[in-house]
């Protein structure tokens, strides 16, 4: 699949509409987006922003069909049942991408003399923002120099001018730490960015997921190879079919000032206060489709369909960890769109001995994916789906006791995104809980819940058209 491809399955259910109004790239497409966004609509094409003959996508996956189509399924499946169809598939034996002599990505080459970025209709978004954002749905490639590993890591892109981007790469992130390395042997950084792609490779660029290329992770959900190009100007490997390809290189000696953006926090940094200086892509070099198609997200306070792509994509990799560590009894896993894709994670255990919701609310912050941010972790009993949230909050109000059941843990790794820290810190570490919702599994007597006849349910279910419903 293609971006193309999932533009047009989305539109055969409805989850698609082309804007053929003109609209304005400074601000009007963004705040469409989100009023859109906010009523639930469908993912938006705009196919005639002023100054521009190419179109802006947004609002790809804010809704579990469209993550659905984006996975390959035709049913509609909730957050959970997808998180678990993806740990499933990612778990079996791995595809690995294919390279391709060529693609679509080739149709249009602009070497180093006819680079501009403003040919494309990049938005601006918010209006404290610092400008333009031309990378909100993009990842980066990169090629670690020590064990030529790739990685894909999706950063937040300003355009600086017509040839550079600033690159948001945080610290203790693998982009920063490939860095370094370059840094060390004394060589700039080789990096392309890849806007518009075949949706999932973009979720896995934006999983913790380490050991395995995300391309070969695309391939085994798919169930056929990833097909990429080795470009013959950085050595990158870039996906056949991308929109937008911007080849260049980062400096890492030449920081530039980047920001501010209003980020899926619903906050400002404290960019707005001080200047900050991030990696800058110096772009030698663009690929792109005839007529290519600019995907964006306009980000801001949850929910949007970066928000949808977070927790999907966070919900995943946590109960691949989680089933990988083999402890059993975990019915379903989830880390809400409302908690901006991050910040909490609810989990529903069937218990088997004493002590076993504890086991999971600790094995999950001890995951790569708990491990980073996550500030709060509910366990509730296996009578619970763990994305049905008026269920959750039952059970804290009736099966939690808030002296027996917490845990404090005062150091855990955070991201300096978090609006939330001190200002004054480095906004690198953050406490956590840990809320066990459960009934203890060693209680001899335990509460009795109130339960429906079952003879008398069937007859009622039987008839229940009978009742004028």
């Amino acid at each position: 699949m293609d971006l193309r491809g999932f533009i047009g399955r989305c539109e055969k259910i409805g989850e698609l509409k082309r804007i053929t109004a003109e609209v304005d790239w400074n601000l009007e497409i963004s705040h469409i987006s989100k009023l859109n966004e906010e009523r639930g609509g469908p993912a938006l094409l705009f196919e005639n922003v002023k100054g521009y003959s190419s179109p802006v996508l947004t609002g790809a996956f804010g809704t579990p069909p469209r993550l659905s189509i984006a996975m390959g399924m035709t049913t509609s499946y909730s957050m959970c049942d997808l998180a678990r169809e993806w740990m499933k598939l990612s778990i079996k034996e791995v595809i690995p991408a294919r390279e391709v002599s060529t693609g679509p990505i080739l149709e249009n080459v602009d070497d180093v003399a006819s680079v501009n970025l403003d040919k494309f209709p990049v938005p601006k978004f918010y209006p404290l923002d610092g400008g333009r954002y031309i990378g909100t749905a993009v990842f980066l490639v990169l090629r670690d120099p020590e064990t030529g590993d790739v990685n894909l890591g999706t950063y937040r892109m300003q355009m600086l001018d017509n040839q550079r981007c600033g690159v948001q790469i945080l610290p203790g992130k693998r982009g920063e730490r490939i860095m370094k390395k370059y840094k060390k042997m004394g060589k700039k950084m080789p990096a392309a960015a890849v806007i518009g792609c075949d949706p999932l490779l973009f979720m896995a660029g934006a999983m913790m997921q380490a050991g395995t290329s995300e391309y070969d992770i695309v391939g085994s959900i798919r169930g056929e190879p990833t097909e990429y190009i080795v470009s013959d100007f950085t050595g990158l490997p870039i996906p056949a079919t991308a929109e937008i390809v911007l080849e260049g290189v980062i400096d890492p000696e030449n920081f530039q000032p980047e920001g501010p953006f209003g980020e899926y926090t619903g906050y400002y940094t404290d960019e707005l206060e001080k200047v900050i200086k991030k990696p800058c892509l110096e772009v030698k070099r663009v690929l792109h489709r005839n007529n290519p198609i600019l995907w964006a997200t306009s980000v801001g306070r949850p929910v949007t369909d970066i928000h949808m792509l977070l927790a999907f994509t966070r919900t995943a990799t946590l109960w691949t960890d989680l089933e990988r560590m083999q402890i059993p009894g975990i019915k379903s896993v989830y880390i809400p769109p409302e908690a901006a894709g991050r910040f909490w994670a609810i989990a529903s255990v069937e218990q088997r001995y004493p002590g076993h919701s504890a086991h999971v609310g600790n094995a999950i912050i001890s995951t790569t994916t708990g491990s980073y941010g996550i500030k709060g972790v509910i366990i509730v009993d296996s009578d619970i789906k763990a994305d049905d949230i008026g269920r959750v909050l039952w059970a804290l109000s009736v099966r939690y006791d808030p002296l027996r059941s917490t845990e404090l843990i005062k150091r855990g790794r955070s991201t300096p995104l978090d609006p939330a820290l001190d200002p004054n810190s480095n906004k690198l570490i953050t406490s956590r809980i840990i809320m066990d919702a459960t009934i203890p599994y060693e209680w001899e007597t335990k509460p009795k819940e109130i339960a429906l006849d079952k003879d008398m349910l069937e007859k009622v279910q039987s008839r229940w058209k009978e009742y004028g419903f």
